[in-house]
């Protein structure tokens, strides 16, 4: 982004509550980032980690929910949280478009694809229906759909799963949005299908100049398209930065555990995947302190009662974490980890490193 251009989207301490009969579901608590014009940002995380709440507030469909939302959610200049519904319409599909994680779902059984494209293209413009059918055809061609014409005259059963996911694409580029959020695109789909769809929305972007937002559990996904990576937990982003940088010097427990679950070419062959333990907390009922602490294989007593928040990271400009333990042992504990160290022995070698550190300067 050039010095003082604004981004094309900036999320500003989004909170995001659903009043339940257990209780207050804390979907997002104090969630920030931006989006700059023609970029990538991967949203990472488990499921129920806010990921998706994220991306239905932003596009205006937590409200009819009874959710109590706070903070700013500014797109090109206006705060989309004090936009009314009939101007949320207007950007809704239009500026904005989303790509939700079940096509199957998305798609009506009842009316033909290009229909439904068509339908998407008439609620946002003044043409008739003839130009709006032609306009289909011409989409399901963009996204690589054969013999477009015939094919616009299916049904969604009709289509394989990767076919209605590229008719979930073209959908939501029937009106050229700026910004396209692709919900777990590829989830679902076998390898091929996922690496043709990968590709796919990595052309399109280039050729029509769009941001997107990429919601995924995948690092493999992010790593191939994200510039910028927001790794979020419990309903809050704990580490952010570059791709680069979270892929390849990542500084929070939790982002270890991600990358370590995951199989890699480059690890040894007897090296096994290592599970991160427990399951995600409840949203209702969170963890006190670091919500991560009890699944942590690092925490220490005090982490149970301090709340860390979002800080820079030393000497790695643009790269934040929300992490108690220091910055030095992180480090140390990530390149043991890359070595194959279990956690335990990983964090007793960085540990001892830190208090050796630690003792030679406060000797100088």
């Amino acid at each position: 982004m050039s010095a003082g251009a604004e981004p094309l989207l900036q999320v500003e301490d989004l909170r995001v509550e659903f009043p339940t009969e257990d209780g207050v579901v804390h979907a997002l608590d104090g969630v920030s980032y931006q989006v700059d014009r023609g970029a990538t940002l991967g949203i990472v995380g488990e499921s129920g980690s806010g990921k998706t709440v994220s991306s239905l507030t932003t596009m205006g469909l937590t409200r009819s929910q009874g959710a109590r939302i706070g903070g700013r959610i500014m797109f090109e200049g206006r705060d989309l949280l004090t936009l009314s519904e009939q101007e949320m319409r207007a950007v809704r599909g239009n500026q904005i478009a989303m790509i939700f994680q079940d096509p199957l779902s998305s798609l009506h059984p009842l009316f033909k694809i290009g229909d439904q494209l068509a339908e998407a293209v008439l609620a946002h413009r003044k043409t008739p229906k003839a130009q709006a059918r032609r306009r289909a055809v011409e989409l399901l061609e963009l996204v690589g759909i054969p013999e477009p014409q015939q094919r616009a005259q299916a049904y969604p059963h009709e289509f394989s799963g990767g076919m209605r996911q590229r008719a979930m694409i073209a959908m939501a580029l029937a009106n050229e949005p700026t910004l396209l959020i692709a919900d777990e695109p590829t989830t679902a789909l076998d390898v091929t299908v996922q690496a043709q769809i990968l590709s796919l929305m990595a052309r399109l972007q280039s050729e029509l100049g769009m941001a997107v937002v990429i919601i995924t559990h995948d690092l493999g996904v992010v790593a191939e398209m994200a510039d910028d990576i927001a790794v979020m937990y419990a309903g809050r982003i704990v580490e952010t930065a570059s791709a680069k940088l979270v892929l390849s010097a990542p500084q929070h427990p939790y982002t270890w555990g991600l990358l370590s679950s995951m199989p890699s070419l480059e690890a040894r062959r007897d090296r096994q995947l290592v599970p991160i333990p427990g399951a995600p907390p409840s949203l209702i009922h969170r963890p006190s302190g670091c919500h991560f602490h009890p699944r942590c294989p690092y925490a220490q007593p005090d982490h149970a009662r301090i709340d860390p928040r979002l800080e820079d990271v030393p000497r790695e400009p643009a790269h934040r974490v929300a992490c108690l333990l220091p910055a030095e042992q992180r480090r140390g504990i990530w390149s043991q980890l890359k070595l194959g160290l279990a956690p335990t022995e990983a964090n007793e070698l960085a540990a001892a490193q830190h208090a050796s550190a630690t003792r030679q300067e406060a000797g100088e």
